[in-house]
């Protein structure tokens, strides 16, 4: 019994041939599949706890026809394919490939990068970051290679200095390269002020933007619970509410990654779906307002370099469609521009 070299189907015919054809007879004249047909192929670069997350993830949604992960790991990444191949009857049809080669990634429409060096004990943050240049000097160039028409997602921490060098070793246009950004923490937002609230998480729009860190900016002069602003609506009706719970509330939102850590040791599911939430956004052009990581060069009154981070912007398939043109109080404005001095800090050390 013969095996495809792409998929890892067996071949039941006598000398492996393919039998397929024989159980199923064509129709009288029939013609060939429409060539508008759609075809989706997705690449996942890095087959760890994040990048498989985010493989499930988009598998059970059935958002793709084809399904690539890259890792440098050979026996991981055979293991982790056939894993996912064994579910077949248990989910959509897909065809999986794994490959330590990136010519299997040919044509690919979206390449999710999740692939980064682990921070060790003592190490600086600007050495990680430079660890991770180095990476993706040997990740990106060959995705674009072979996908040059492909959008390229990152997630990778840290996520907003490696889009810009994602964008910047790609040569693409700035709204093909996407960083997954405050998607994730905008998620953590919505969770931790419903649960304040006692309303449903999907009733409540919040956003964070700026850096995916410390600096990351909660924009809550514009949330609202059922279309109604939740501040403006408290002050209207002359309800006292303390400043410092708000802050609080923030404060946990940039503690949740280091939390699940320190828990149960990586995260992985919450970035998962927030990733399976972008990628169906781009790959059926659903013109959905996330808030990702982006060229913010322009907005806002930051100005001073090419800096990436987040702000709440359309996905199609082409990538980024624009950028919302969102009311942020002077405060808010200047504590974004101060985000985007903090990631410009890091960013001007690196050798791009």
């Amino acid at each position: 019994m013969q095996k495809s070299a792409s998929s890892g189907v067996s071949l039941l015919g006598p000398g492996g041939l393919d039998l397929t054809h024989s159980f199923f007879t064509s129709i009288l004249n029939s013609a060939p599949p429409s060539p508008t047909k759609r075809h989706n192929k997705v690449t996942v670069v890095g087959a760890g706890n994040v990048g498989m997350a985010v493989a499930q993830t988009i598998l059970t949604q059935d958002l793709v026809d084809e399904l690539v992960l890259i890792d440098a790991l050979p026996d991981k990444l055979r293991g982790e394919m056939l894993d996912l191949q064994h579910a077949a009857a248990f989910l959509p049809r897909t065809k999986i490939h794994a490959s330590t080669e990136y010519s299997v990634t040919a044509g690919s429409d979206l390449c999710i990068v999740t692939a980064g060096a682990r921070q060790v004990s003592g190490e600086s943050r600007l050495n990680l970051v430079q660890r991770n240049v180095s990476l993706f000097r040997s990740i990106i160039p060959p995705l674009v290679q072979h996908s040059p028409a492909c959008v390229i997602l990152v997630v990778s921490n840290p996520v907003d200095v490696l889009t810009y060098v994602a964008w910047k070793l790609s040569g693409f246009p700035a709204n093909r390269v996407i960083g997954s950004g405050t998607n994730l923490d905008s998620s953590r937002f919505r969770f931790l002020i419903a649960d304040h609230l006692d309303v449903n998480a999907h009733d409540v729009q919040a956003y964070i933007v700026g850096e995916h860190g410390d600096s990351s900016v909660a924009l809550w002069s514009s949330i609202s619970v059922g279309e109604v602003p939740v501040l403006s609506f408290l002050e209207k009706q002359e309800i006292a509410y303390e400043k410092v719970t708000l802050e609080k509330i923030h404060k946990a939102v940039i503690g949740s990654a280091d939390e699940v850590i320190r828990l149960k040791g990586y995260t992985s599911w919450a970035i998962g779906y927030s990733v399976a939430n972008l990628a169906r956004s781009i790959l059926r052009d659903q013109r959905k307002v996330h808030p990702v990581s982006v060229l913010a060069k322009g907005f806002h009154g930051i100005h001073g370099g090419e800096v990436f981070l987040s702000l709440p912007s359309q996905l199609g398939r082409g990538g980024v469609i624009g950028v919302t043109n969102i009311h942020l109080t002077p405060k808010e404005a200047q504590h974004l521009r101060d985000s985007a001095t903090a990631i410009l800090e890091v960013q001007n050390q690196l050798p791009i």
